[in-house]
């Protein structure tokens, strides 16, 4: 192996004495190590970033800039910042041991030095290092195979779309058909024309709740602003989102006399009013009655919550509701469908504003599922 691979048991030592460096040298070379040799810590800074060796050998006390500024100048330089160094020093007071390693020392070794000693710290330290560029190279390839899965799933995900919509938008057209003309479809056709779009609407929404999740785990600036139209936010959600559902399961919402204002990011919050309310509906019993409500903390964040008076849900399920593509089971509910991917999106959606997402819930009792946003700072006069 060449001195720029990473496994090339390159060590550069750095010593003013030569007597020190001779036996070293021998002692290392015979180890099956290539040794480097600089004589102060300028030739030392050059050789590192030239050769970029696996493990710097540092003396202390030289002529020049010392072992601690060169180990600083070492870790400042981004080239050479990851080899690990060790000091070769006579110093033992522990005042000198903890400034090298504040200004980035691996070890230590007190002279006179023991051979042995020296080997078996370098020997530690080579294995550290090569485990951490192990978890480093796996990390990136990991990372790019996700990239790669990720792009797959938005080409998979938009061209599932398509084909989608012209599903749910011919079937509109029927239905209006149906409607306008009643000898055009008898009422089953009808009835099954309705079963297709309303089918094709939720599998149109799960791809974009896929897409909102993947959105939302990669965003990282997030335009916050204060949200002072709540109501209008939920109102959209409820006539443009959940219309057919509030009709099927003949459901109905109250809202609160007024709105506490909060610091977030209105689509995202809108995707939270929807998944609640949506839930409320599901699981809120027959001709559900949902209530929504926001009130401000004491701990500077608001509070706004969806309550259904439906079954409820036991204590061991709720730690679950919030796992990415769960589903729950118990004698109480049953099978509950939806919960996971859309909470898990709620999830990440609060963590990324600064807030926090749970319920409270037991059987019997109805669910209160709530979110929390940091309320909008005061501005001082």
């Amino acid at each position: 192996m060449n001195a720029l691979s990473p496994y090339s048991n390159t060590i550069l030592l750095v010593d003013d004495l030569p007597a020190n460096i001779s036996v070293l040298f021998d002692f290392l070379t015979d180890n099956g190590f290539k040794v480097l040799v600089a004589q102060d810590g300028l030739r030392a800074l050059k050789k590192a970033e030239l050769v970029k060796p696996e493990l710097i050998l540092l003396d202390v006390m030289m002529p020049g800039i010392d072992g601690f500024e060169t180990c600083t100048r070492l870790k400042a330089n981004v080239k050479t910042a990851d080899v690990p160094v060790i000091f070769m020093t006579a110093l033992t007071d522990t005042v000198d041991k903890v400034r090298g390693f504040a200004v980035g020392a691996a070890d230590y070794i007190t002279k006179p030095i023991q051979q042995e000693e020296v080997l078996a710290r370098i020997h530690t330290h080579l294995n550290i290092r090569r485990l951490q560029q192990e978890l480093q190279h796996r990390g990136e390839e990991l990372e790019k195979r996700n990239a790669e899965a990720d792009a797959f799933a938005r080409t998979v995900a938009h061209d599932l779309k398509n084909p989608l919509n012209l599903i749910v938008n011919y079937s509109e057209m029927m239905l209006e058909h149906c409607q306008d003309d009643k000898t055009a479809m008898n009422g089953e056709n009808c009835e099954l024309v309705n079963v297709i779009l309303q089918t094709g609407k939720r599998m149109n929404n799960i791809i974009n709740a896929l897409l909102l999740l993947a959105g939302v785990s990669k965003s990282k600036n997030i335009p916050r602003e204060p949200i002072t139209t709540m109501q209008t936010i939920v109102e959209q959600v409820l006539n443009e989102r959940l219309r057919y559902s509030l009709e099927e399961t003949k459901g109905t919402v109250s809202f609160p006399e007024s709105w506490q204002a909060a610091m977030g990011y209105a689509p995202w919050i809108e995707e939270i009013w929807s998944n609640y309310i949506s839930n409320g509906l599901k699981y809120g019993g027959a001709k559900p009655h949902l209530e929504i409500g926001s009130e401000v903390q004491r701990d500077g964040y608001v509070r706004f919550w969806v309550r259904d008076h439906g079954n409820g849900i036991a204590a061991e399920a709720q730690q679950q509701l919030f796992i990415p593509f769960s589903r729950l089971h118990n004698e109480q509910l049953g099978e509950i469908e939806g919960h996971g991917l859309g909470l898990s999106i709620v999830q990440q959606i609060i963590e990324k504003l600064g807030g926090h997402a749970g319920v409270e819930s037991s059987i019997g009792q109805g669910s209160c599922f709530y979110f929390t946003l940091p309320a909008i700072p005061e501005v001082k006069q």
